[in-house]
This record gives structure tokens, C-alpha cells and sequence, in this order.
């Protein structure tokens, strides 16, 4: 039988579980902070969805078709400046083809396009 003086974890022992929790410890906050990337993104993407969703439903509801070509508009949502860019082009058998680019108003890439076809081309 181990004397009390002798009981308990040696310095190796207590060594190796502080750098397996480190490890563990680093792999959590990596975790959260791609989380918290992703969040982000998440929401650009929507609100940037919703803005090309409404310029799609201003192009559909308004009463003369848009003119064709390229029109361009800026709006805000969320906090955010958005650059909504609409494309509208015949189509087949009186249709016209209407695509929608949103990008954020800092940025040059797209970030949602929506298309939609419309009657009274």
C-alpha cells in the first residue's frame, strides 16, 4: 500500500492533461469563431436575397413593363447600402426575362441574383 505522500499525479501526468485541454480549448474557440463567420455570411446572403426579391416583385407588379436593358438602383436594408442591377431582355413568345444582381454597395461581387419572367414584351 502507497504512502499519502505518494498518492496523486506526477508532474508528466499533469503535463500531458494541460496540453490535451489546451488542444481542446483551442479547437472551441476555432469552432466559434467559424461560427461566427458563418453568421455572417448568412446574413449578408439573405438580406442581400430579400433586396433582389423585391426589386423582382417591383419589376412584376409595376403597370408598364421595364424598359429593356440595364437599370440600376441603390437601397438600404438592414443597416446595409445594397447596388441592385436589373437586366430585362426578350424572351420567348411575348415574355420578357428580367435578372436580378444584388452586391453590397462596398463590394464587387454578386451576392444573390434572382431571374423572373414577366408578360408584355
Amino acid at each position: 500500500m502507497r504512502r499519502p505522500a505518494e498518492q496523486g499525479f506526477t508532474l508528466i501526468e499533469l503535463l500531458v492533461a494541460l496540453a490535451v485541454f489546451s488542444l481542446v480549448v483551442l479547437a472551441l474557440l476555432n469552432l466559434a469563431g467559424e461560427n461566427t463567420r458563418t453568421a455572417q455570411l448568412l446574413q449578408t446572403r439573405t438580406l442581400a436575397a430579400m433586396v433582389a426579391e423585391n426589386a423582382a416583385v417591383e419589376a412584376l407588379i409595376s403597370p408598364e413593363p421595364p424598359a429593356l436593358g440595364e437599370a440600376e438602383g441603390q437601397v438600404q436594408l438592414g443597416g446595409q447600402d445594397w447596388v441592385w442591377r436589373r437586366i430585362t431582355a426578350p424572351a420567348d413568345q411575348g415574355l420578357l426575362r428580367i435578372d436580378i444582381q444584388v452586391r453590397g454597395a462596398s463590394e464587387p461581387r454578386t451576392v444573390a441574383e434572382v431571374t423572373v419572367f414577366r408578360g408584355g414584351a
